[in-house]
């Protein structure tokens, strides 16, 4: 598991507070007659899951209050459904209705039913079936003093609150492993035996993983090879799966958490054929959610969307068509959603050991779930589950209006040092194939999925 720095700003507000909901996605407005902003602090924890955490605020804000308070940009349900142009399918019935994303993360989080109604009910949603499943053995009881344990709960927030924005229908499975995991192997054994469970039983048609952990903190490329077997098995059984890039551009973390390599890495499971990879874009909006400029690739000082060339996987066949950019390696991302800190998402939570309210998160760990609700609209669309959908990915690009696929070509994932690779016109290793428009996306996936159901792996 990748161990991003995390920022934390506290804010406090003090006198009157407005709230105002109106409808779905309704608008928000936040005001206080006086605020209180705590100095920033920087600092490694040693084992948290790839999101960027930054401001705590009693009320959900606006994005014109982050910007004079914080400086930076947030965004609610309302402005990332505007930006991303969900209306249309939600006009239509394609909700997720009938389909079921899966959510895996160590520990899970205590009171993430309480959040999630708490978030529906300020934003005008309406509450999804929830369900908490332990399949790999019971999670240890929740200790609020546990920094690790308060960031899984941080990122099962962040992971079931915007799967459910942008699939508000469908059923969201919480998958909570008892094992924390962190860099190489570790954890990751119970991640494989719970997923495969998952599949096994049908419970999901898409899992979302947060998390990675360097390919290089691995003992042995076979260590990682070894951990592969709910891939396949999701391959096999129509399963999509989606992994994080990682929120530190074209490097990633050591073994013990503590740095980041001086030179250019990729994670697993984002780097997996068998696995679609979601990286990170920024998003300029207005408080109403519309763009004021196009996406650039996430890389605004917090963090910078990871992506470069494994170098435990050959190029998958898939990506025989951008061969002149990955050359002989599998290239990562595939494709890349809102993660940027400036212009992170307003989520909810109340568990102990971290402040309650409203916070501000980034990271790659939004991504992955966001998408993961238009791969659960895609498969209500075709009627079923749409596996590896890597296949029609690279096939969509070259469709009329590129299948609702947008390129992305500014900015770069160079972080920490390391130089990283630059936003081109078509496919790069710094946003993938690009971002999206959802409508003419989604109904384009499950067109395209139909067609391309297994995917052959390395």
């Amino acid at each position: 598991m990748r161990a991003p720095r995390q920022l934390f700003r506290s804010v406090a507000l003090g006198g009157s507070a407005a709230l105002a909901v109106a409808g779905a996605f309704g608008p928000v407005a936040t005001t206080a007659t006086s605020v209180a902003v705590a100095a920033v602090s920087v600092h490694p924890i040693p084992a948290v899951t790839g999101h960027i955490l930054k401001g705590t605020l009693a009320t959900p804000p606006t994005n014109t209050f982050c910007l004079t308070n914080f400086g930076i940009h947030c965004y609610g349900p309302s402005q990332l459904a505007t930006a991303y142009g969900l209306s249309p399918l939600f006009k239509h019935g394609i909700t997720g209705r009938g389909r079921t994303i899966a959510v895996v993360d160590s520990f899970g989080s205590p009171t993430i039913a309480n959040d999630l109604h708490v978030f529906d009910t300020t934003f005008g949603l309406q509450d999804p079936q929830l369900q908490v499943i332990q399949p790999a053995g019971p999670v240890p009881t929740y200790d609020p003093t546990n920094a690790d344990m308060v960031g899984w709960a941080q990122e099962t927030t962040l992971d079931v609150e915007y799967a459910h924005v942008f699939a508000p229908d469908a059923k969201i499975l919480v998958v909570a492993t008892p094992v924390a995991e962190t860099e190489g192997v570790t954890g990751f054994p119970e991640i494989v035996q719970a997923e495969n469970y998952v599949i096994n039983h049908h419970l999901a048609d898409v899992i979302s993983q947060s998390f990675g952990a360097t390919e290089q903190t691995f003992p042995t490329k076979q260590s990682l090879l070894d951990l592969r077997s709910a891939f396949f098995n999701a391959a096999l059984h129509g399963v999509t799966v989606l992994g994080s890039s990682g929120d530190a551009g074209a490097t990633d973390a050591v073994l013990d958490g503590s740095a980041n390599y001086p030179f250019a890495v990729n994670s697993w499971p984002s780097s997996d054929p068998l696995v679609t990879s979601v990286g990170g874009t920024q998003l300029t909006l207005d408080d109403n959610g519309n763009r004021l400029s196009p996406d650039v690739v996430w890389n605004d000082g917090y963090g910078a969307g990871g992506g470069g060339l494994s170098t435990v996987f050959s190029r998958p066949f898939f990506q025989n068509r951008v061969s002149s950019v990955v050359g002989t390696q599998r290239g990562t991302p595939d494709i890349s959603m809102t993660a940027a800190v400036d212009g992170g998402c307003i989520v909810y939570y109340s568990f102990g050991g971290a402040s309650v309210g409203y916070h501000i998160f980034g990271g790659t760990s939004e991504a992955s779930p966001i998408f993961a609700g238009l791969v659960a609209d895609a498969a209500q669309l075709r009627g079923r589950s749409l596996g590896n959908i890597n296949p029609a990915l690279y096939s969509m690009q070259h469709e009329p209006f590129h299948g609702g696929i947008v390129d992305v070509t500014s900015g770069d994932n160079s972080f920490d040092g390391v130089t990283g690779y630059p936003a081109l016109p078509g496919y790069d290793l710094s946003s993938g194939l690009g971002t999206v428009n959802a409508a003419p996306f989604v109904a384009s996936l499950a067109w395209s999925a139909g067609f391309h159901f297994w995917s052959g792996t390395n």
